[in-house]
């Protein structure tokens, strides 16, 4: 449950939290972009560390840790999958270009947890529903969508304190086969999904006694605007979209078996 932790909100006062979250989203955008663009490693571990000064500045390292802790299992499973497939279908590659590969897939997804925890980490949910707003997208849609990035971590919350309290009662999570693993989540899946009818209920009544959707005209208690920080960020993430491009057309790139001989 640990990576759902890069997806609760952290308010505390820094220049990352501040910006204006069109912009932090412009950037998220960019850098799924370059990291699509190459299948190299040596790019994506670029991408990879450029972040990170991002993240000391919003000062949520400890909760970006967590998070890329939890993607591990996730990555491993990315790994290990793209060398059973080049097992099970050969392609003529060497062995060194297999794993490459396989790595290369891996960074891949960890840059984009990356840098999809800092932005979840850094932008409060009612500013992500204010920036929806502002792009014209439905109100409905935006309601539902920052109802579910609120909703997540505490479910992932709840799951954990369930989980404990069923292993304090004698259940056995990790023993037995894989179907006795999976008859063994039954108990933590079942308390889960009736607290969660019970919320969604509890949301509904509280929307419909503050007559929600009864008027058109609505007013905001935030209003986003743009500011020197804000179009640096920009200026940066456009550099870094240019800079990839021309870097992907202009400049090849060697394999790291290639370097290292």
């Amino acid at each position: 449950m640990s990576m759902f932790e890069g997806l609760k909100f952290r308010k505390i006062s820094s220049p990352i939290h501040s910006l204006d979250p069109r912009v932090k989203f412009f950037y998220v955008i960019a850098m799924f972009a370059a990291a699509v663009m190459y299948m190299e490693i040596i790019p994506l571990i670029a991408l990879f560390l450029i972040q990170i000064p991002l993240i000391i500045a919003a000062k949520v390292t400890r909760q970006w840790i967590k998070s890329m802790r939890g993607a591990t299992y996730l990555a491993a499973i990315i790994f290990f999958t793209n060398l059973l497939f080049s097992y099970f279908y050969p392609t003529g590659e060497s062995f060194s270009y297999i794993v490459e590969h396989a790595t290369a897939m891996t960074l891949r997804f960890v840059v984009l947890v990356e840098s999809f925890s800092v932005f979840f980490l850094t932008t409060s949910p009612d500013h992500l529903g204010l920036a929806l707003e502002n792009s014209h997208v439905p109100y409905e849609f935006c309601f539902a969508f920052t109802t579910a990035v609120r909703f997540v971590p505490v479910l992932a919350e709840e799951a954990q304190t369930i989980m404990d309290a069923q292993k304090a009662r004698g259940l056995e999570l990790e023993k037995g086969n894989f179907l006795k693993r999976v008859k063994n989540y039954i108990p933590i899946l079942i308390p889960l999904i009736v607290n969660a009818i019970r919320r969604s209920l509890e949301l509904a009544e509280a929307m419909e006694s503050r007559a929600w959707g009864a008027t058109k005209n609505r007013t905001n208690l935030y209003e986003l605007k743009l500011h020197r920080g804000d179009y640096v960020l920009t200026a940066l993430t456009v550099l870094l979209i240019v800079l990839a491009v021309y870097v992907r057309l202009y400049i090849p790139i060697p394999a790291v078996s290639e370097i290292l001989g």
